[in-house]
């Protein structure tokens, strides 16, 4: 939670922190994970992004408390990747993820738990468990594929045996809870970094190290 950073002041304990902390947006070829980032990066929607080839990447800063700054390195990974050799290098140090489907086409939900399982086969927490991962339900502003899409409370079911953190329906087009879920990301992450403490997660100890996975900016393919 907010908290979880808060209080403490005694001797030795910094008053203010800073964390990097990588974040994977995974999911099938088209569901949104672009727009889903330049919405709650830029606050941008446009329907004319490219298909994503191999990865890219964005950076949002949280002023998450008065004495904590948070940042998102959103790594936005391409949809066919999941069958490809290169998602295990993808996924290294990532402490946090969405999955995300398109509400129109249900043959994409079917996709979310090869992409969760393959997620949860090549990265995990300190003490062995599975990191934080939150399903988005995306494009929800516009009419679902009835016949294959789950209702509420199966959802809540299909995450809780899934190991999902929480689901939510959203629009990066009318920017409905693309912030909600990303702050209930940070909030697990958060908790998770209280119970785990990992130093690789200070901004000042964590690299970018980006170089070898270099990706044309999608700010310059509107």
């Amino acid at each position: 939670m907010a908290g979880a950073e808060r209080g403490g002041g005694g001797v030795g304990v910094p008053e203010n922190r800073e964390h990097l902390f990588k974040v994977l947006v995974i999911g099938e070829l088209g569901v949104g994970k672009t727009s889903i980032i330049k919405r709650y990066v830029h606050q941008l929607f446009s329907q004319h992004y490219r298909a994503t080839i191999g990865v890219d990447f964005a950076l949002k800063v949280l002023n998450w408390d008065t004495r904590t700054l948070v940042r998102l390195q959103l790594w936005d990974i391409a949809g066919q990747e999941r069958f490809g050799n290169m998602t295990r290098v993808y996924y290294k140090e990532a402490v946090g993820a969405f999955v995300v489907f398109d509400v129109t086409r249900g043959s994409t939900f079917e996709a979310v738990s090869k992409w969760k399982h393959d997620l949860d086969s090549k990265v995990v927490l300190p003490n062995g468990s599975p990191i934080p991962t939150i399903l988005l339900a995306n494009k929800c502003d516009q009419k679902k594929d009835s016949s294959q899409n789950p209702s509420p409370s199966q959802m809540n079911q299909f995450c809780k045996e899934g190991g999902f953190a929480g689901w939510f329906e959203t629009s990066a087009k009318d920017n409905i809870n693309i912030d909600e879920a990303a702050r209930f990301l940070v909030e697990n992450i958060l908790a998770n970094l209280k119970a785990f403490p990992n130093e690789d997660n200070d901004v000042d100890k964590l690299k970018l190290g980006l170089d070898p996975l270099k990706a044309e900016s999608k700010s310059q393919c509107c």
